[in-house]
């Protein structure tokens, strides 16, 4: 049985859901989703033979939702991975992360190796600290259009989401899904600032089989109090690139899975197909090659769960403790 509780982690309060007995495994999920969308991932990975822990991150569910912007910075959102380890009473854990959760996995990794025994991302590959701030750059090859450029404005997307929060959510996890029928294509998603960016997302009558209403149910409480909070990860995004100048050129050196869907546009982003490519040169402990899922979309651990968890399994009992 998964478990509930609130835990008090660098300054914030975190809801946790667990499962299980043995060795560490901290989920971290993305935008826009909670500790829900690991539901597929508990049950086999506790009997697996470990301790499953899925918080709902900062700005995120029933976990505390600071009101400045720079409390979400990665550096944030580390430390609550490294003061959720500590909480826990644990020594060192496996880091898990998909979208959003990536990226703090693979930076918890990177600062703190100490602290984890592997990484795992899913959808965002480890991070390539590129020579100008992510968010400056694509304001200029976009003119302003790319969404996190959009997002990045204050208040406008905040609005435009909270107006009909499960049409907002039914909308993104098909737009991005493996079935969306343009799903796999190259093209960059470009918001008009003046209609918005769900206006041109197809709204399903029928959701996917693998995302149940009752999945949609779960995800639309957990914005019941808006969506500023989650979307001020994406306002940090030249701010994180200022704060890991430290790091840069750095690689991640712990035992690491990348896993992504061929229907997935974030590994289409600029420049990141041939980085992908690179990753097994780059890597020097990357467990396997890239692993590739045919039909999958952004929603990888819930569009194919079986795949995922044995690929997971696999990675976390052959990797060195």
């Amino acid at each position: 049985m998964v478990t509930h509780r609130m835990v008090d982690v660098n300054g914030v309060r975190l809801h946790i859901a667990e499962q299980g007995e043995g060795p560490l495994v901290v989920l971290l999920h993305g935008f826009p989703e909670s500790w829900h969308s690991w539901h597929h991932q508990f049950g086999p990975l506790a009997e697996a033979g470990f301790r499953v822990v899925a918080p709902d991150q900062r700005g995120y569910g029933r976990s505390d939702r600071p009101d400045a912007v720079d409390a979400y910075t990665i550096l944030h959102l580390v430390g609550d991975v490294v003061g959720l380890i500590g909480a826990l009473g644990e020594k060192k854990a496996y880091v898990v992360g998909h979208d959003w959760g990536a990226p703090v996995a693979w930076h918890t990794a990177l600062l703190r190796p100490d602290l984890v025994r592997g990484v795992a991302g899913l959808s965002v590959p480890p991070p390539l600290r590129g020579p100008h701030p992510p968010l400056a750059s694509m304001e200029e090859r976009f003119g302003g259009r790319f969404y996190w450029n959009y997002i990045a404005r204050a208040g406008v997307a905040d609005a435009e989401f909270a107006k009909d929060t499960r049409t907002t959510l039914r909308k993104f996890f098909y737009a991005a899904s493996g079935d969306a029928p343009h799903a796999g294509g190259l093209q960059q998603p470009l918001v008009d600032p003046e209609r918005g960016w769900l206006a041109d997302m197809p709204d399903p009558e029928v959701l996917p089989d693998w995302f149940t209403e009752d999945d949609l149910d779960a995800l639309t409480e957990s914005f019941s109090q808006g969506f500023t909070g989650a979307l001020n990860w994406y306002r940090n995004m030249d701010r994180n690139w200022e704060l890991t100048a430290p790091w840069h050129s750095a690689v991640v050196t712990v035992p690491a899975l990348y896993l992504y869907g061929d229907r997935d546009l974030v590994p289409a982003f600029p420049g990141t197909p041939e980085f992908i490519e690179r990753l097994p040169t780059l890597m020097p402990n990357l467990w396997r090659p890239p692993v590739r899922l045919a039909g999958c979309g952004h929603w990888t651990q819930q569009e194919r769960p079986a795949e995922v968890n044995e690929a997971l399994v696999d990675f976390l009992t052959r990797s060195p403790s």
